[in-house]
């Protein structure tokens, strides 16, 4: 996280990392900070947010050249952001729809997006297993629940294209069984249950042990070519990785390159496995509906619903403060809509309630991007798939940096250029706008049982 360039180092007040999350909070480790930047430096490679994409792209660079000099300024602690709040699901998932890259790169990139995607989540799996990290991953899938006949139809037309694409292998299943109302749902292999802060924090230290300084509580103030600007010292660098995510909003170099759009989450207390019986969800498996008003859910470890989704409005000048991540009626809703879907969890406590901003560009499109000539780098825009894409992005922009000529550098991501939001008001009146006609949509098709029209005039302003 980086803050905006009026603050300083020595203003800034540090969040208890338990508040984060849940996650954070179910850490067994000591959440001290690492030693911040104290004097001048000279790096290879200087990478600006120690979230996921940061650390990812540490890793995949030290593997390849265990020699650069590479550093990781954080201003807070590695995984303050989205990396460390999430919903845990390691996903296929890419913001931007097949059909939609499809018609915009052309079918081959767009089925090779797909394919990349999928790899990925075995990718995640592939190195937390090697490298000893041990995040809870259990590649269980993902079940989407169809509530009503509009949300049916859906369904079906998910399956359809994903069998008319030809790549993901999306298919009708029985519902669980303790799932209130739900007539149809589809299984979607391509997906793992993990414990997101276990992954961040572990991949902190393994990028650590490979020779990469992290240095947190380290303000970046400023950056141009070659040079990066923080409250204690400035650091030279051949190349710069901006993995800011959301937080690069505040900055005013890439204030409307991303709009923060926040989601929350609740966690409740354990369930015993009875419970667990009845409401028919396995471990590894992730859940969801079609609705348009995104909600998302796993069964942890531990036993526990972790339970998320959309609804926090956009806040004016894309600004983000703590007091955001904790909206009370988004959280009751959140309760209520998960008793709704798992009647068997409607009494459980819960435990925890947290949340944060994701990173959104214009066309719903997250990219990766490299300009050789002024050694700067930067990937992000995931709207909320980031847990799994974040690591295509650390071998894409490690392949763009070394010049590596791979399958990674042709696929329609690489060097996306989004163009730049709206000026306020119209980006606060079109991002809330957009949280409202969601809303409107799904009641739309409660009460006429067919597509929603609303949903179809706005789907090209979501990357579908």
């Amino acid at each position: 996280m980086v803050a905006p360039l009026s603050g300083s180092s020595a203003d800034s007040v540090h969040t208890d990392a338990r508040h984060i999350s849940f996650w954070f909070d179910s850490l067994d480790e000591d959440h001290s900070p690492r030693p911040a930047l104290s004097g001048d430096l000279a790096v290879d490679v200087a990478i600006v947010g120690g979230g996921l994409t940061g650390l990812w792209t540490a890793y995949y660079l030290a593997k390849a050249e265990p020699a650069l000099r590479i550093v990781v300024l954080e201003k807070e602690i590695a995984g303050f952001g989205a990396s460390g709040r999430n919903g845990g699901w390691c996903s296929a998932l890419f913001p931007a729809s097949t059909a939609s890259l499809a018609k915009k790169h052309g079918l081959e990139a767009a089925l090779a997006m797909r394919r990349a995607m999928i790899e990925t989540v075995e990718e995640v799996g592939r190195v937390t297993a090697a490298e000893g990290i041990d995040c809870d991953f259990a590649k269980g899938g993902t079940v989407t629940m169809a509530r009503g006949a509009a949300q049916v139809a859906a369904a079906r037309a998910e399956i359809e294209e994903a069998a008319r694409f030809g790549v993901d292998q999306v298919v009708a299943i029985d519902a669980p069984r303790g799932a209130a109302g739900t007539e149809f749902a589809t299984f979607d292999p391509a997906c793992a249950r993990l414990h997101p802060a276990k992954l961040v924090r572990g991949l902190a230290r393994v990028v650590e042990s490979l020779g990469v300084t992290i240095h947190e509580h380290t303000e970046v103030l400023d950056w141009q070519p070659h040079t990066v600007r923080t409250g204690a010292g400035t650091v030279s660098a051949t190349t710069i990785v901006l993995a800011l995510e959301g937080y690069g909003a505040t900055l005013p170099k890439l204030h409307r390159r991303v709009l923060p759009l926040y989601s929350l989450m609740i966690a409740t207390e354990p369930l015993d496995e009875a419970t667990w019986q009845q409401i028919g969800l396995t471990h590894g498996q992730t859940f969801a509906d079609f609705r348009h008003l995104i909600v998302y859910g796993q069964r942890t470890a531990d036993n526990r619903f972790a339970f998320g989704g959309r609804g926090a409005r956009y806040h004016w000048g894309s600004s983000i403060r703590p007091g955001y991540d904790r909206v009370p009626a988004v959280f009751d809703h959140l309760a209520q809509t998960l008793g709704e879907l798992f009647p068997a969890a409607a009494a459980a406590d819960v435990t925890h309630r947290w949340g944060g901003p994701l990173g959104v560009q214009r066309d719903w499109h997250a990219s990766a991007n490299y300009d050789r000539e002024t050694g700067i780098a930067e990937a992000g825009g995931y709207v909320g798939d980031g847990l799994s894409t974040t690591n295509l992005a650390g071998r894409t922009l490690r392949d763009l940096i070394l010049g590596n000529d791979t399958a990674l550098l042709r696929l329609p991501w690489t060097n996306h250029h989004s163009r730049n939001w709206e000026p306020e008001p119209l980006r606060f009146a079109g991002a809330n706008a957009g949280l409202v006609a969601m809303g409107v949509a799904d009641s739309e098709e409660r009460i006429t049982g067919r597509a929603s029209i609303v949903a179809k005039l706005m789907g090209p302003l979501t990357g579908h």
